[in-house]
């Protein structure tokens, strides 16, 4: 069963890629140079405290269909350790749509799938584990020229399986 469903999240992610590719086809066939669409962002997360660290490298690049609607792909790589605990490192992607309903006013879509390892220093009552997990999360947000501060929602959220605490996560969006 979590074989199909991890079949399905890949099929849907590659489906997804080849819609982005043939968008990127269209719009050059409008005399429109590529690059002067294209914006880059992400996001850089620290955490740490009593023996935890948490690092996060997420850089992304969306492309500016026209002034309201624009899709894009995103990297993710991040390491966890809670001292005589465990490690885990995460890497992953994601595929976003963003679309801004008034200048003010930005909703989004993003697939994303993460490719999770966790070792424990001592695998009783813990095993360590590889998996991965995806998220469909769809959010709103106040957007000022380029930066976006919202929230959004994972519908695909797992308690057991999400590296997330909650199915709801505040962001901050950068891109230039």
């Amino acid at each position: 069963m979590q074989k199909k469903y991890a079949f399905q999240n890949k099929m849907i992610f590659i489906i997804l890629l080849l819609l982005l590719f043939k968008i990127d086809a269209t719009a050059q066939n409008q005399n429109t140079p590529f690059w002067s669409n294209v914006r880059i962002g992400g996001g850089i997360g620290l955490s740490f405290g009593d023996g935890f660290f948490s690092g996060t490298l997420a850089p992304s690049a969306v492309y500016d269909l026209d002034e309201n609607f624009s899709l894009g792909l995103g990297l993710n790589g991040t390491y966890n350790s809670s001292e005589n605990f465990y490690t885990a490192t995460i890497f992953g992607g994601s595929i976003l749509a963003l679309y801004n309903v008034i200048p003010q006013l930005q909703v989004s879509a993003e697939f994303e799938e993460l490719f999770v390892n966790r070792n424990y220093e001592n695998s009783q009552p813990f095993l360590d584990e590889s998996y991965s997990t995806p998220a469909l999360f769809l959010g709103a947000g106040f957007r000022q020229k380029n930066i976006t501060f919202g929230v959004r929602y994972d519908a695909l959220y797992n308690e057991n399986k999400s590296i997330y605490a909650s199915s709801f996560s505040p962001f901050v969006r950068v891109y230039f």
